[in-house]
């Protein structure tokens, strides 16, 4: 497992190669790379779809309606989003904020899997179908959401997209309690690594502030 300044400075690595990426075409009409943000040490990781228009201006996802009622169910469970980590299956904007095509998302993958390896997060929270699709290929986001699949000593864990949320207010309390569960779901899973209070600090140490990093 990577020390803390190794994973800032991998994820800082991968980061760099998003913003100058050329592999598919998503670059071509998007203004910049959002490669993800967060803390390096993050135990819980979020995985959208892709960056829309304020997150293409920013940088940064989640940072237009859905980010600020993402933020509201964090603050909900006692987290902010600088103690998880975000990122999105497609790292540039697709156009008109259309679905990502399979290519796309293929393209970007190595991207992704390089950025969970360093951060090794104890649950990783789908929003949306396209990153379901990762971890339950064959699910019903209506029939599995809030449903934790643990493998290998991670849960993953599916909810709605934010966006849908907000478009279909009839989702919020179903989102809620999924929200709510997230922390038994993440007190499992440490469990399971023989931690109870964090992945990588024991017992006996007092706890730290999570790293942070704003720009990823």
């Amino acid at each position: 497992m990577l020390m803390t300044p190794d994973r800032a400075a991998a994820l800082a690595a991968i980061a760099q190669e998003v913003r100058s990426c050329r592999l598919c075409r998503l670059h071509e009409q998007a203004k910049q790379g959002v490669p993800g943000a967060g803390s390096a040490t993050a135990e819980i990781m979020f995985i959208g779809e892709g960056p829309g228009f304020h997150e293409d201006q920013q940088g940064l996802p989640f940072v237009g309606r859905s980010g600020d009622y993402l933020e509201r169910l964090l603050k909900m469970i006692g987290l902010h989003r600088d103690q998880v980590f975000i990122a999105n299956v497609v790292k540039h904007r697709p156009p008109e904020n259309r679905d990502p095509l399979p290519d796309e998302i293929a393209a970007c993958r190595p991207y992704l899997d390089r950025q969970i390896e360093v951060i090794d997060p104890l649950v990783i929270a789908t929003l949306g179908r396209y990153s379901m699709g990762r971890y339950f290929p064959n699910g019903k986001i209506t029939q599995i959401h809030g449903k934790p699949r643990y493998d290998d000593n991670r849960a993953y864990y599916p909810l709605f997209h934010p966006a849908a949320v907000l478009r279909n207010p009839g989702l919020e309390k179903d989102m809620e309690a999924d929200f709510r569960r997230l922390l038994e779901v993440l007190a499992e899973v440490r469990k399971q690594r023989g931690s109870p209070s964090s992945a990588s600090k024991p017992e006996d140490e007092p706890p730290q502030p999570p790293t942070q990093l704003k720009l990823f």
